[in-house]
């Protein structure tokens, strides 16, 4: 670590800090959860909006909506799984435990392997190994949840849902971004799902401003820590160090969350779950190295196969 440069290393330390405060806040605030997930995205875009409102962001979103129709579709449809994705886990981090709801929303590479294997692509056999260790573990951190309450089931299974959509936004995410700057594919996504969300919370009579101060705080916090400075501390890390080990090093964020959780709302896992939970984040670590693998095997073969001069 010590060759990535002090900044570097400062900066993966802060973006872990920043993205393990998302559960202990939201299961701190004293607001609803739809209404939480609304926040959070409508804020970012008090951010986004003024950057993508320049003149590159307009004609570029003018050219989706006159004439890139279909890639417009895949930013509304990735608005609406990320609007699934905060739908369901902010709900999980106030229903189970910061450390389960954490663990579980961290599947989302393996999901994402998944949606990669229906679409043709070959894994390797690591990667279907560490599939099986992460859903060992799903099944041993669930499994203890039930002696605890219907709750915190039910709070896993919107945490694993809110894993499963999270992959869905990244992999439409990833398509849209081969034709739009990230700051226009962010607000336009980002806009679809604050709107998806308020009309959830409209149509079920989601209280939307009547919170006390400290709920408010937390708001803000889940706004600037993990969704702002978290992610702008991953994208200049990334500058100097692969994916694959960047999001190995955001694992740290299961046990950040559950050390967070302790400290602001002396909350800590029931110890039944904490072997699963272990275990699960092993089986995503190992997923993650199995697609480093397989990355670097596409490209030494795309090397070889092309022509010599």
């Amino acid at each position: 670590m010590s060759r990535l440069g002090f900044p570097v290393v400062l900066a993966l330390c802060v973006a872990v800090v920043s993205v393990s405060t998302s559960a202990p806040l939201i299961a701190y605030a004293a607001a609803p959860a739809l209404a939480l997930a609304f926040w959070r995205n409508a804020l970012s875009l008090a951010v986004l909006g003024p950057a993508a409102a320049g003149s590159r962001g307009r004609a570029q979103f003018t050219d989706l909506v006159r004439h890139d129709r279909r890639t417009l579709a895949v930013c509304v449809l990735s608005g609406l799984a990320l609007a699934v994705h905060f739908g369901t886990w902010v709900p999980s981090a106030k229903l189970t435990t910061v450390a389960t709801a954490t663990a579980l929303v961290c599947t989302t590479p393996i999901w994402s392997a998944v949606i990669a294997t229906a679409q043709g692509t070959r894994l390797p056999r690591v990667t279907w190994i560490g599939i099986a260790i992460a859903v060992a573990g799903a099944v041993l951190a669930t499994g203890a949840d039930f002696a605890v309450s219907g709750d915190a089931v039910l709070g896993d299974v919107l945490a694993l849902i809110g894993g499963v959509a999270g992959a869905v936004y990244f992999a439409l995410g990833e398509r849209a971004r081969t034709v739009v700057s990230t700051t226009v594919y962010s607000t336009t996504s980002y806009s679809v799902c604050a709107l998806a969300l308020l009309v959830v919370c409209l149509a079920t009579g989601t209280e939307l401003v009547d919170f006390p101060a400290t709920a408010w705080l937390a708001i803000v916090g889940t706004t600037v820590f993990p969704q702002l400075l978290g992610h702008t501390m991953v994208n200049y890390a990334l500058q100097r160090v692969s994916a694959t080990t960047v999001n190995v090093l955001l694992l740290l964020e299961v046990p950040g969350a559950t050390l967070l959780g302790w400290l602001l709302i002396d909350q800590l896992p029931d110890v039944r779950s904490v072997p699963g939970l272990a275990i699960l984040t092993v089986g995503v670590a190992v997923v993650l190295v199995g697609a480093a693998r397989a990355s670097r095997a596409t490209v030494i073969e795309d090397a070889a196969q092309q022509p010599t001069l």
